[in-house]
C-alpha cells in the first residue's frame, strides 16, 4: 500500500526493480512509523471509504468497513421509501473525518446534511474532506452531551458512530488502534456504556420529526441493552442489523 499510494508503484513494478528511484531516507522513515504500529492510513494521510478518498490524521478515527455498511443501510432505506431527498434533513453526530456525513451528502445530493463534532481539529479534517469530495455539509462545533434542542432545525434522520468501547476492553485491542487513534472518539466509561446513545436519543426526541429515524453504529456487547433503552424512550420499529462479519453492529429506530 505504501509503495502503491505514495510512489505509484504496483507489485509488478517492485518485482521488476522499478523502486530504485524511491527516496530511501523517506522510505526508511515511513517504514519505521509502520514498525511502531502506526496505521498505514495515518502514514499515507488518507483512507478509502465507500469508493471515495478521505484525508485522515491522528485527530480522527480511521473510517472502517462496518461504518460503510451503516451508510449503505441509510441510503438503501431512503431510496426504498417514497420520500424526496430534497426534503431530508440529516444530522451526523460525532462526524470525525466526516466520512458518514460526506457519503450521505454525495449519495443523497438533495438532502441537507449537518455534522457535529466536539473536536476543532477533527472538524478541520472533515471540512477538507468535504472540499475534496465536492459536497456541501454544514459542520458545527457541538458537544452532544451539552446540546439542547433550542434553535435546532427539525431532522428527518440522526446518525452517529459514537464512542462505544468500554475502558475495560483496552486489553484486547490492537496496538495500532490503542496507541494511535484518538481515545476521545473511542472510549466510554465502564459504568455507562450507553452514555452517548442516551444523549443522542434524547436529542432525537426533541429534534426528530414524527416518524424520523435514528441510526447508530453499536458495540455488539450492548445491542440488547440499547434496544431496551430506545424502547423505553418511546422509539419503535427497532431493528438490529449484523455486519459482514456477523456481528450486531448497527441499529435503527423510529421516533414514536
Amino acid at each position: 500500500m505504501l509503495y502503491e499510494v505514495r510512489y505509484g508503484l504496483s507489485l509488478s513494478d517492485l518485482l521488476m526493480g522499478r523502486d530504485a528511484d524511491v527516496p530511501q531516507q523517506e522510505l526508511q522513515q515511513l517504514t519505521e512509523r509502520l514498525e511502531q504500529h502506526e496505521p498505514i492510513q495515518y502514514v499515507l494521510g488518507q483512507a478509502d471509504f465507500c469508493g471515495r478518498t478521505f484525508k485522515v490524521s491522528p485527530a480522527v478515527l480511521i473510517p472502517r468497513p462496518e461504518t460503510e455498511e451503516l451508510c449503505q443501510w441509510v441510503t438503501t432505506k431512503v431510496r426504498d421509501s417514497a420520500c424526496n431527498d430534497a426534503a431530508l434533513s440529516i444530522l451526523d453526530v460525532g462526524t470525525g473525518s466526516g466520512c458518514i456525513a460526506i457519503t450521505l451528502a454525495a449519495e443523497l445530493p438533495e438532502a441537507k446534511v449537518t455534522a457535529w463534532d466536539i473536536s476543532e481539529d477533527a472538524l478541520l479534517v472533515a471540512c477538507e474532506n468535504a472540499l475534496l469530495n465536492g459536497v456541501t455539509v454544514d459542520f458545527e462545533l457541538q458537544d452532544v452531551l451539552l446540546a439542547t434542542a433550542a434553535a435546532q432545525q427539525t431532522k428527518d434522520i440522526i446518525i452517529s458512530n459514537p464512542p462505544y468501547i468500554c475502558n475495560k476492553e483496552r486489553a484486547t485491542m490492537e496496538a495500532n488502534v490503542l496507541e494511535h487513534e484518538p481515545h476521545q472518539a473511542l472510549f466510554v466509561p465502564d459504568d455507562d456504556p450507553l452514555l452517548f446513545y442516551r444523549a443522542i436519543a434524547k436529542l432525537g426526541q426533541q429534534t426528530l420529526i414524527h416518524d424520523g429515524w435514528l441510526y447508530f453504529e453499536i458495540n455488539p456487547l450492548f445491542a440488547g441493552q440499547l434496544a431496551q433503552l430506545l424502547s423505553s424512550m418511546s422509539y419503535r420499529d427497532i431493528e438490529i442489523k449484523t455486519d459482514q462479519f456477523g456481528k450486531q453492529r448497527m441499529i435503527r429506530a423510529r421516533k414514536g
